[in-house]
């Protein structure tokens, strides 16, 4: 694995986060591609395949590191910032909705982390993103994030995009803990993760939490998220009024029912 980059960065906005991150000459940043805001005159951009930690293995290297970032459903390519000036330059990333930018040391939690497979943003170059199998058949088909999961892994920074407000807490051993699926946004490897199912059918079918939950037990550190992008984009989806064939709006109460009174019931 490649020496990590050491950087610096700083977090600007509330709501709607972007991250400036410092670069030293010949420092560079890895990012989701599409995920840079703006940078400094002198800082130079290449795509790559995979997440860059693996280019000094050639072809192979580079190509197992795409076939991962495609298992967690990610672009075959990421995008490396360099600083190819000779002094300090500044590049930024921001987040793609509303939420926390999360930076994580890596050397402070162990040199490993698990995350959600849309929750990575960027990393200090050298910093490894692979998959994470999970390795119960319950957690893996029942999740909400299925089998696959990111792995990073290194001693430098990274950094995860939670939406909503951004939870961190700290799982004495035994400890345990039920997460809706959708909120849990990182944990360490310690962490113990599995899948639980709500109990009682029509709780399961009317509590409006769903059929299962996620049930993690420490030791170690988690994070979350109080407001899953899927949740907040279905409300969305479910509010936004429909035209029908003649302009009329068909996302009315009545729903259905308003559609056969207005003589269009097909």
């Amino acid at each position: 694995m490649n020496p990590m980059h050491v950087i610096d960065y700083r977090i600007n906005g509330d709501d709607m986060q972007f991250v400036e991150i410092d670069l030293d000459s010949a420092e560079a940043v890895v990012a989701e591609a599409g995920a840079m805001m703006f940078m400094d005159d002198g800082i130079v951009l290449e795509t790559i395949f995979g997440d860059g930690s693996q280019q000094s293995s050639g072809l192979m290297g580079a190509l197992l590191g795409a076939g991962k970032r495609v298992l967690t459903g990610e672009s075959l390519f990421m995008t490396v910032f360099q600083n190819q000036a000779a002094v300090r330059r500044t590049v930024a990333f921001g987040a793609p909705y509303p939420g926390k930018i999360l930076p994580v040391n890596l050397r402070d939690v162990g040199g490993e982390l698990i995350a959600q497979k849309n929750a990575f943003l960027c990393a200090a170059k050298g910093v490894s993103i692979g998959i994470a199998f999970q390795r119960r058949l319950g957690a893996g088909l029942f999740g909400g994030e299925g089998f696959i999961m990111q792995r990073l892994q290194g001693d430098g920074l990274a950094f995860l995009h939670a939406s909503g407000t951004l939870y961190e807490r700290t799982l004495q051993p035994g400890e345990t803990l039920r997460v809706d699926t959708g909120c849990l946004v990182a944990l360490q490897p310690s962490v113990d993760y599995d899948i639980e199912f709500v109990g009682g059918i029509k709780t399961a079918l009317f509590g409006g939490e769903g059929l299962f939950f996620a049930r993690v037990r420490g030791p170690g550190k988690i994070w979350l998220q109080s407001l899953p992008f899927s949740r907040l984009a279905s409300r969305i989806v479910a509010a936004a009024p429909q035209t029908g064939r003649g302009g009329r709006e068909e996302g009315s109460i009545l729903g259905g029912i308003g559609r056969v009174l207005d003589g269009d019931n097909r």
